[in-house]
């Protein structure tokens, strides 16, 4: 295999730009248009295999951390790192999960709805996909400090790479009162100095970019082109999951649309590389309280358009959103973002996927979440907007119910156990009230019972009868 240095660059999306940059650099945009980078290959030097269940071989080889990570094992359709330099631990063992139950509430065909559950990573969410990556690059270029900012799982990722791979510190900016006390709790309990913020997401997104500009820190978020390497192989796992087979559907949460995003980028290169010969469509779900995309997307037109999407659009929007000081609120705090700083890679992957964007109300996220976790797939709210958006789909006609639907929970329940406490709770929540959430369809409360055996039995007998 010809050296990685000779194969891998960066480049901006722009297609009036032509510079490239060396994967040593550490950029978050292009010095020239001022874009977002991708990481690009010369495919033809690079020894792709000729089938995508050529892969499948190396379940054979798990005892190398590289075969059993279930992001570094497809390394050949990302190859940036040595194998020396890779950061891995044991991220991405994640399962596709065929369920009925949920299927049903969506509107599908029996057999038609999986799910694909990241919460089993070891941070709890999808982002340690993408954080191997990041932590990869920052080994290669020999950072010493990492930063984020985050609504949470970004964080906790961040902070367990660094606290398992003692190969550098970490700085969390955190908005306050913008972070379910779970994903905190993470980032504290592995050892991340923690900044809390007097502002929201998009304010301490701001900051730490200029202070990792201004200080030569190390920036993990999402608008690191490497993040997104490493969140491809979730498609590849999806593949993998329904035997190389692509679904009708993938439907993903939207916040700052890094997932969206890399899930595009992974499409078009395996159909460049002739791995697969049609795309699927993919759904972007917002919180109806974090709608940026949506409003720009569904209701204004914005587009693609080949690379050159309406800059004076978004600037508007942008503009007239600071003017009424509109900022996200969500229940969903995983994408509460008003800003989503991979705005324009996933407008290509929409574009590449035929996709559709929709908005959901809290309400309906915590409909789904109920549902999902009476399924046994617990998930953090941000994650059943999936599962809420493939329904709205289906009762709009988009989806059809023979089509074959994959949905992404992007993190685990116990994320934010809050929400799910309040949701089941016999007295209603001021939190979920406070978000408009008046009523609890699947509400599974406690049923409150005496300290007495005779009581406690006849609760006992109803259950069983």
């Amino acid at each position: 295999m010809p050296a990685l240095s000779d194969i891998a660059f960066q480049t901006s999306i722009s297609p009036d730009c032509a510079e490239t940059f060396d994967v040593s650099q550490v950029l978050s945009t292009c010095p020239t248009s001022h874009d977002l980078l991708d990481v690009e290959y010369d495919w033809n030097r690079v020894p792709v295999p000729a089938s995508l269940n050529e892969f499948e071989k190396r379940w054979a080889n798990r005892h190398n951390p590289l075969d059993f990570s279930g992001v570094w094992r497809f390394r050949e359709l990302f190859p940036f790192a040595p194998d020396d330099q890779i950061v891995t631990i044991g991220e991405g063992q994640t399962i596709l999960q065929q369920s009925d139950a949920i299927g049903k509430y969506v509107g599908l065909k029996h057999g038609l709805l999986h799910l694909q559950y990241e919460g089993l990573n070891p941070s709890g969410s999808f982002k340690d996909n993408g954080m191997t990556a990041a932590s990869t690059h920052a080994r290669m270029v020999g950072a010493k400090v990492a930063a984020c900012a985050s609504t949470g799982n970004t964080s906790a990722s961040l902070a367990i790479y660094a606290g398992v791979s003692g190969l550098f510190k970490v700085l969390v900016f955190v908005g306050s009162g913008k972070i379910a006390y779970g994903k905190l709790s993470q980032a504290l309990d592995y050892g991340a100095m923690t900044l809390q913020i007097k502002g929201d997401f998009d304010d301490a997104l701001k900051q730490v970019r200029d202070v990792c500009q201004q200080a030569g820190i190390y920036l993990c978020n999402s608008v690191n082109p490497f993040r997104l390497e490493g969140q491809k192989s979730i498609i590849f796992r999806i593949l993998e999951g329904l035997r190389w087979e692509v679904p009708d559907w993938i439907v993903v949460p939207g916040g700052n649309l890094g997932n969206a995003s890399a899930f595009g980028k992974a499409l078009i290169e395996l159909k460049h590389l002739g791995l697969i010969s049609e795309l699927p469509r993919l759904a972007v779900i917002n919180a109806a309280g974090a709608n940026t995309l949506y409003e720009l997307y569904d209701r204004r037109g914005l587009r693609w358009n080949g690379g050159r999407p309406d800059q004076t659009l978004m600037d508007a929007f942008y503009t007239d959103m600071d003017a009424r000081n509109r900022r996200a609120n969500t229940l969903a705090s995983a994408i509460e973002i008003n800003r989503p700083v991979n705005l324009k890679k996933c407008l290509r992957a929409l574009d590449a996927c035929q996709g559709v964007v929709r908005e959901i109300a809290d309400g309906d996220i915590l409909d789904a979440k109920a549902i999902i976790g009476a399924g046994g797939f617990g998930c953090e709210p941000a994650s059943a907007a999936s599962v809420a958006g493939a329904k709205l789909l289906r009762q709009q006609g988009v989806i059809g119910a023979s089509d074959r639907v994959v949905c992404i929970l992007t993190g685990h329940q116990l994320k934010d156990p809050d929400a799910t406490v309040g949701y089941h709770a016999v007295e209603e929540s001021p939190k979920l009230v406070e978000k408009g959430v008046t009523r609890r369809v699947f509400q599974n409360s406690p049923v409150v019972v005496e300290n007495d055996f005779d009581r406690i039995m006849e609760v006992v007998r109803r259950m069983s009868s």
